[in-house]
């Protein structure tokens, strides 16, 4: 099993339109230079942490408006971002980016955002808006319960990670060619994207609850690390409790190499990932489906 060791809370500047002090719902994590962005799913802003200090993060708001305060309500509304890409650099961003995605579960909820980095990995500018219809649309007819919970480049490809659930067990790898992935986020006027392949990926089950993707990060040699969870809920929109937690290693094909539950069935919803020799060095945040509960920033090793 694998063991964690918390680094702290993810406790924010109060202010930027929000009123809580900290992230609740993290559901996903990149790294950009000394900088650690987290986004939550049910909130308007980007958590920007230094990786250095347990100094409070700031936010980056992302969409304009407000959320309410009520549970409920607010989880209906919510763009339910659950992915972030960090896009390498290009004609359109000479730094490189990070997208911010839905989760494509509801129609409000294919949103995205696309924030610009310089050489230092600090978000320049304003957040661009992104419509993800054109790419998420299509998948719908594919998969039974569309909910991307990851994303990366390998290679020459945009991959996204679908999210299963106890109902619809599919875990899928979604691939895409980099380029026309992001010529559909700009393209006026918008047209369909259809995927290269989408490959099934069965990582089993405990107490039959089965274990289904929560956040993915690439390697440089294309292999990509994946957290996952095994939740008892039935669908893509309710939680449910927490059975076990596992961290898992994909060849670049996508061929399952290793899978290694955690100690503690954290909600683990966003990971950032590091190869050091034979071992790679792991950040990891959590979700604890409490918004009175700080999500919390985790490290952990795990074999190459």
């Amino acid at each position: 099993m694998i063991a964690l060791s918390k680094i702290r809370d993810l406790d924010v500047f109060s202010g930027a339109g929000t009123e809580r002090t900290y992230l609740s719902a993290a559901s996903a994590l990149v790294r950009a230079g000394s900088f650690l962005y987290v986004v939550a799913d049910d909130e308007l802003h980007l958590g920007v942490f230094r990786a250095t200090d347990n100094s409070p993060g700031q936010l980056i708001r992302l969409f304009d408006g407000e959320l309410p305060a009520a549970a409920l309500e607010r989880k209906k509304l919510k763009p339910d971002l659950e992915a972030l890409l960090k896009l390498p650099a290009g004609e359109s961003f000479p730094n490189g980016a990070i997208l911010a995605l839905g989760s494509g579960s509801r129609r409000n909820r294919r949103r995205g955002a696309l924030l610009r980095l310089d050489a230092q990995g600090v978000v320049q500018g304003l957040p661009d808006p992104v419509d993800l219809s054109p790419i998420l649309m299509p998948l719908e007819g594919a998969l039974q319960a569309l909910n991307i919970e990851g994303a990366v480049v390998v290679g020459d490809e945009v991959r996204l990670f679908q999210r299963g659930n106890r109902r619809h067990r599919e875990n899928a790898i979604i691939r895409f060619p980099l380029s026309s992935f992001l010529g559909a986020l700009t393209a006026e006027p918008a047209s369909t994207l259809d995927a290269l392949a989408i490959d099934m990926i069965d990582l089993g089950e405990i107490d039959g609850i089965p274990l289904c993707f929560t956040d993915a990060a690439a390697l440089p040699n294309g292999d990509m690390v994946f957290t996952a969870i095994a939740e008892d809920t039935g669908d893509a929109y309710n939680d449910g409790p927490c059975a076990a937690s596992a961290i898992g290693l994909l060849d670049s094909d996508g061929l399952l190499r290793r899978l290694t539950r955690l100690e503690a069935p954290f909600k683990i919803e966003g990971v950032d990932a590091r190869a050091d020799g034979d071992v790679i060095r792991l950040l990891l945040v959590t979700d604890a489906d409490d918004p009175a509960i700080p999500a919390a920033l985790f490290s952990a090793t795990m074999e190459s």
